[in-house]
Formats: structure tokens, C-alpha cells, sequence
């Protein structure tokens, strides 16, 4: 069935042009003296090259409320960039936040946003606030959001670090700042003595909930519009080689675990008490200019943030994000989406842990980067033994090149899961995007898996996984998007996650989208319908099927709102527990319920983000909300709280079921300075009846040196009455780590 669908891509592909066509600048090289200190006002600054700002939001094309002046120029070693941000009124600047990486949401900031490759696919993203913070980040897929947010397939690697220094400075004209980026941070290939890359530069003015860009982007393209490298304007630099650091980075810590436990006979908890003193080491070096290979020894994560605790109300398994910065790093190259928000051949949380437990990571290897035409990401990693669970070593090969122009790619990947007792599992797919017209894309995907455990009929589609998507990228005027997937029975990737497997669907999304104009004080609204629907591979009967219209409203002054109904059909082969005594039984349901959002601007002290949702929940019904309030108290201290409550009833049920779950979930972030950060988060399930607390002090006095302080703790909130007598904590922790980067 798919080789008609290649077969009209090609032919489609034959006639695409480029449709962000856009003469190069020369950027000019620094002949004089330049002071670092946050204020462009060296005489050198006026002779570089001059960018001019447009309004992106909330009027395209407007002149700014603010003035900006920004200029950009080069030496031999680093990329510097100048900006003066005026205000009429400094007081209204908000910059609240000191924190090494926070994403600046609703904050007065300015970043540049850099395709040093040119191929109007991927980018490095460097942003600063007036308090003088560096928040960087990858972009990938052209800033696709697939599945709408910041998770394993999203396109914005927030947690890429790099090797950048910025200066700021407010005073009674506004802010300033003085940006350099060595080259050595940079991976980026000249032509010759011509470098060409791709540069967006973008303003955020908090008290107008306004950005300005350059070069002028249309916010039709999207939310995240302004972020596309496909939108960028290409720069050229001469005269500038990339250079091959070395970076090593030995780690010591040391600690300690209490906890609680059954003992044999289970009528008592046993303390036990386990010091903790560990090393490992990770060296990272520029193989060439293209390529970087990263090398791991004794790989620790105990510094890393806990998870979000989430409550399950369905009958698949959870997915939680990864939060270990070294699976993070270049992630987006490894990643092979196979159609859901979750789905991939690839989850680096597959490997390192085991049911949320930490697995010893012996070490590894990873290569990242470009060989010829082709994206490269490799790796290989190898765990210890873990309980029942023997060592193995994981490995995957991605690679990715453009075909056709520059916003069309095939690429294919290979995974492998070997344990020490033999057991064998391998992945491997190909797949393609291709841009046919506009912003029309083609997206298809076949994979297959092989697992000793399975009977594996290789020429079969059991094995398989099939995807063809068509999709329209803009959010002005009419969108699209058409989805076909198929999840074969044997279909299990060892080094990856599948939600719903043995299936085969069809879903779409039809949407129209207005932007009113610099007259109303609505920014954009559009109208929307959802479907999808899945059934079983092996009896043909339906597993789920949904159909969601929907309507989004959007203001100039930052606030946004939603309302959505849902009629739902699901087909539960198998019973299933949403607690301990509140079962849904096997049978078909067809319920209605109803959403609602409403979210006010990040730009304000207070924010808040809500939602309900109520109606038919199987064969009862169900009420939720969700609440998360973040206070913005001062640049030296920030306080969220998120409450989630669901209600559950079965009134029809001769026991009359009914359930109630509350979820708090609290952080506290103590910014003393950029370099001194204390972090708490506090979390509590009453399903669970567990309180989760989790301390971190962090001290980085310059970029790869960390000291860091955790503390966890794990205890029972109810147990008293209890037989045995529960303890009064199950688990504590204290961690002291440290992190120093050598560079050669």
C-alpha cells in the first residue's frame, strides 16, 4: 500500500522550489577593541553589521512599542553580539528569574537563534535575560512540536549546555547586552574561507506581550514561528575555522541511603544503611569539525530532578520525559518517532533503569554529529546486573541527509538490546519528510523488530510498524493533517516504548485559524475538529475511537482559552484497575464529556493555568481539574503549585464505586544568584500515600564546574493503624557530587 504513496511523493518532489528564498548578509569583522561588560558602547560596535527588528507578535509587521539596536560581529574566536533594548518606562522590565536554563516564558529576554549548518533544519539557541542568565537549547525538525510540547519528540532539546558567556546591564534607557559565542562551541562547516549560517534574533518585550525578530517571520507558521530555521536569514562569515577542544570531566561523590524494609517474615521494617562513595569520568572530543564523540566511565545521574508523579486513568502504561543530561545531549538526532506523543524506537529511559530503580551504567560511548551530507548519532552504552535483571549493552545508529531541498530528508536507524544470558533483540526502519509544496510535508516511516523471545516471522508484517502522515504546518487559514499507522503483534523494540501496540488507525486534525489584525485585541482564534480511531490486529474489533471539535482564543494581552467536547468509544478487551478496588470491566463503553482551559500571561507576578474537564467516563462519570498557579515573588525566588483532583463515580454499579484522587505537586526555587540555585520539590498522591520530597543545591561558578547537594526523601503519610506498623520514612538520601571540566 505505501509504494503508490512514495511513488506520488517523488513525483511531487520533482517540482518543490524553495519558498523561503533570501539574499545572504556579510557579516563584518571586529577591527578594534571591545570591552566585556554589558554595555555596547565601544566606538567598534558602530561599524558592525546593523539588524533591524520588526514586530513578529502581537501585529506582524507593526513597528516595535520598544526600540531595539543590535549589531553582530566576528574575530578569530568568537561570534559577538551587541543589543541595546529601550524602554520608555525600565520599571516595567520583568526579568524574575536567575536560574541557569529557565526557558524565560513570559520574561523580558533576547536571544539569537543560530542554523550553523544552513540546512533550515536544525539550530543552537542562546537567550539571556536583563539578570544576565544564559538559557541555550537545540532546535531540530524545524521546531515541529510533535505532540505539542517539550517531551521525548519534541523538537527543543532544553537541556543542551554549552560553552558561551553573556553580560547585561538595565539602567534608565532599558537593558543591554554583550553576547560572546566561541566558535569552539559551534559545530558548523565552511566552503572554502565561507562559512554561510542561518540567524533568527529575537526580542521579548513582557509588559506589551510583544516579540520582535529579525528577519521579519509571519507568525502564520505557528506558535513557535520565530524559533524555525527555515525562517532564518542566512549569514555569511569568513575566514573562520572550527576548532577541535577537548573536554574532560571527572565527577566524585559521596553519600548515603536509610531505608526500610519487610523483613523475612514480614511482621516489621528492618532499617538498613548504605554509604555511597563514587567516581566516573566523561570526556567529550571534536573528532573533526563536524563530528563529536563523548565518552562515559562509571555514569552517575544523582544529582538529576525526581520525576513528576501522574496518576493513570488508562489501561497503558505510563510514560515519563528523561531528565539525565547525558541522554538528553543531542537527543533529537537519535529520535524515530513512531506516531505517537510517546512512541519511539528509541527511549534512552530503557536504559539505566528498571521499574524507576536506578540500573549501574558501567559506561559508554556516543558520536554526534555530520559525516558528508549525512546527520550521525551513535551510541552505545553497557548496564550491570540489577535484581532478576541480567547486564546488557544497548546500542542505536541514526543517521539522516537531505533529498530534494532543503527541508526534505530520508534517513534509517538500528537498535540493539543484548543481554548477558543470551537474549537478543534488534530494531531498524527507515523513514522520510518531504516537503512536496508550501508548507505541505510527507512524512513516512516503516520499522521492524526481531526478539529471541518471539517467533519472529520476518516477512510478515507482524514484526512491523507502517506510518504515513500528510500534514499542513501554519496556524492562518485552513490546516491539515492525515495519519495512518500500523503496530504489528510482534512489533517490540527492545531499546524503545509503545503505548498501544497491535493496532492499525486512522486520525486526523481539520483546523482554520484567523489572526484579526492590529485593530482587535483578539491575537488569534481558530476552530478545530480531531479524529482518530484503532483497531485490534488480531479479531479486527475496535480498540479505541475518538472525535474532539474544538475552539482557541488568544488575546494581545497574553491570555488564552479553550473549550473542547470529546465523544469517545473504547473497546477494553481485558479488565482494568484505576485503584486498588475500583475496576472497569471488559466491554465496549461510548461516552461525551467536555474540557475547558483558560490561562492567564506568564508576564504577570501571579500566573495561573486551569482546566476542567466533566462528563461519561466508561460506564460512570467523571469530574477533574487542573490548577497550576506560579508565583514570580522576586529575581531571587519563584514558587509553583499544581493541583490535580479527579472525582470518579459508578452509580449504575451495585456497589456503587466511587473514586477520588488529589495530586499536589509543589516546587520553590531559591536563586541567590546566576551561580546559586536551591531547588524543592515537594509531591503527594493520595492514591499513593506517599509524600516525595526532593532538595537540590547547586553551585556553578563557571560552565562544566558543579557542586551539588540532594537530598530525597520517601515516607507514608497514613500509616499509623497499620499491620505491620509502617515506619516513619521508607527511604532517605543525601548526596554530595561534584563535577570539574578540564579543557585541552
Amino acid at each position: 500500500m505505501t509504494k503508490p504513496i512514495i511513488l506520488l511523493a517523488v513525483s511531487l518532489l520533482i517540482i518543490t522550489t524553495k519558498i523561503f528564498p533570501g539574499e545572504a548578509v556579510n557579516i563584518k569583522r571586529i577591527k578594534g577593541e571591545i570591552l566585556f561588560d554589558g554595555i555596547p558602547d565601544e566606538p567598534e560596535w558602530a561599524n558592525l553589521t546593523y539588524l533591524p527588528m520588526t514586530m513578529h507578535s502581537p501585529v506582524f509587521g507593526a513597528e516595535p512599542s520598544e526600540a531595539s539596536e543590535v549589531r553582530i560581529g566576528y574575530d578569530d574566536h568568537f561570534l559577538w553580539i551587541g543589543a541595546s533594548l529601550y524602554m520608555n518606562d525600565p520599571g516595567k522590565i520583568f526579568a524574575v528569574t536567575r536560574k541557569r536554563d529557565d526557558r524565560l516564558f513570559g520574561h523580558d529576554a533576547f536571544g539569537i537563534i543560530l542554523d550553523t549548518y544552513n540546512d533550515k533544519e536544525n539550530a543552537l539557541v542562546f537567550y539571556t535575560s536583563p539578570n544576565g542568565i544564559r538559557t541555550d537549547f537545540t532546535i531540530s525538525n524545524d521546531a515541529v512540536m510533535n505532540g505539542g510540547g517539550f517531551g521525548l519528540n519534541s523538537s527543543f532539546n532544553i537541556s543542551w549546555d554549552t560553552f558561551w558567556d553573556v553580560k547585561t546591564r538595565i539602567d534608565n534607557k532599558g537593558w543591554h547586552v554583550e553576547m560572546k559565542i566561541p566558535f569552539s562551541s559551534l559545530k558548523f562547516k565552511p566552503s572554502g574561507d565561507v562559512t554561510t549560517m542561518g540567524l533568527i534574533v529575537c526580542r521579548n518585550i513582557s509588559a506589551n506581550n510583544e516579540t520582535d525578530t529579525y528577519p521579519a517571520i509571519d507568525p502564520k507558521y505557528g506558535m513557535i514561528a520565530s524559533n524555525k530555521p527555515s525562517l532564518a536569514q542566512e549569514i555569511i562569515i569568513e575566514g573562520v575555522k572550527p576548532s577541535k577542544p577537548v573536554y574532560i570531566s571527572p565527577y566524585l561523590l559521596g553519600g548515603g541511603t536509610r531505608e526500610y524494609n519487610l523483613n523475612e517474615l514480614q511482621t516489621g521494617y528492618v532499617r538498613n544503611e548504605k554509604p555511597e562513595y563514587n567516581a566516573g569520568l566523561d570526556i567529550k572530543y571534536n573528532i573533526n569539525s563536524n563530528l563529536t564523540l563523548d565518552l562515559t566511565a562509571n555514569t552517575d545521574f544523582a544529582q538529576v530532578e525526581a520525576d513528576d508523579q501522574q496518576v493513570n486513568l488508562t489501561r497503558y502504561s505510563l510514560f515519563f520525559p528523561e531528565k539525565r543530561k547525558f541522554f538528553q545531549e543531542r537527543s533529537s538526532l537519535f529520535d524515530f518517532s513512531l506516531g505517537g506523543f510517546s512512541d519511539n524506537m528509541f527511549y534512552s529511559r530503557s536504559i539505566g533503569v528498571f521499574n524507576g530503580s536506578p540500573v549501574r551504567i558501567y559506561g559508554g560511548a556516543r558520536i554526534t554529529g555530520r559525516m558528508g551530507r549525512w546527520d550521525t548519532g551513535f551510541l552505545n552504552m553497557q548496564t550491570g546486573a540489577h535484581d532478576s535483571v541480567p547486564g546488557e549493552n544497548f546500542g542505536v545508529l541514526r543517521m539522516r541527509r537531505q533529498v530534494i531541498n532543503q527541508n526534505s530528508y530520508v534517513g534509517g536507524i538500528i537498535t540493539s538490546r543484548l543481554g548477558m544470558n543470551g537474549y537478543k533483540n534488534f530494531g531498524y526502519g527507515i523513514d522520510g519528510i518531504f516537503r512536496l509544496f508550501g508548507v505541505d510535508y510527507l512524512n513516512v516511516k516503516w520499522a521492524q523488530t526481531y526478539d529471541s523471545n518471539l517467533e519472529n516471522k520476518m516477512n510478515s508484517l507482524d514484526p512491523s510498524f507502517i506510518l504515513v502522515d500528510w500534514e499542513r504546518r501554519n496556524e492562518k487559514g485552513f490546516a491539515y493533517r492525515f495519519n495512518y499507522t500500523y503496530s504489528g503483534e510482534q512489533l517490540k523494540p527492545g531499546v524503545g516504548f509503545v503505548m498501544r501496540g497491535a493496532v492499525q488507525g486512522l486520525n486526523g486534525r481539520l483546523s482554520y485559524g484567523w489572526f484579526p489584525g492590529e485593530k482587535s485585541r483578539i491575537y488569534n482564534y481558530s476552530v478545530s475538529v480531531m479524529a482518530e480511531q484503532y483497531n485490534r490486529l488480531d479479531d479486527g474489533n475496535l480498540e479505541s475511537a475518538m472525535i474532539t471539535p474544538g475552539i482557541n482564543i488568544g488575546t494581545k494581552k497574553g491570555i488564552n482559552a479553550g473549550l473542547s467536547a470529546e465523544v469517545r468509544k473504547e473497546g477494553v478487551r481485558n479488565d482494568f484497575y484505576l485503584s486498588e478496588n475500583v475496576v472497569v470491566k471488559a466491554n465496549e463503553y461510548t461516552f461525551t464529556n467536555g474540557q475547558m482551559m483558560f490561562s492567564t500571561p506568564n508576564s504577570k507576578m501571579i500566573s495561573v493555568m486551569t482546566g476542567i474537564n466533566a462528563g461519561q467516563f466508561y460506564d460512570g462519570l467523571r469530574y477533574g481539574t487542573m490548577t497550576m498557579v506560579n508565583f514570580n515573588i522576586s529575581s531571587g525566588f519563584n514558587l509553583s503549585v499544581n493541583y490535580d483532583f479527579n472525582a470518579i463515580r459508578f452509580p449504575d454499579r451495585a456497589s456503587n464505586n466511587s473514586l477520588n484522587i488529589h495530586l499536589v505537586n509543589a516546587k520553590a526555587l531559591v536563586m541567590f544568584s546566576t551561580k546559586l540555585t536551591a531547588a524543592v520539590m515537594v509531591q503527594y498522591v493520595n492514591s499513593y500515600d506517599n509524600l516525595l520530597t526532593n532538595f537540590r543545591l547547586r553551585y556553578n561558578p563557571r560552565e562544566g564546574n558543579d557542586l551539588y547537594l540532594v537530598l530525597n526523601d520517601n515516607r507514608r503519610i497514613s500509616g499509623s493503624g497499620s499491620v505491620p506498623e509502617y515506619p516513619r520514612f521508607f527511604n532517605q538520601t543525601v548526596m554530595i557530587k561534584y563535577i570539574h571540566t578540564f579543557i585541552l
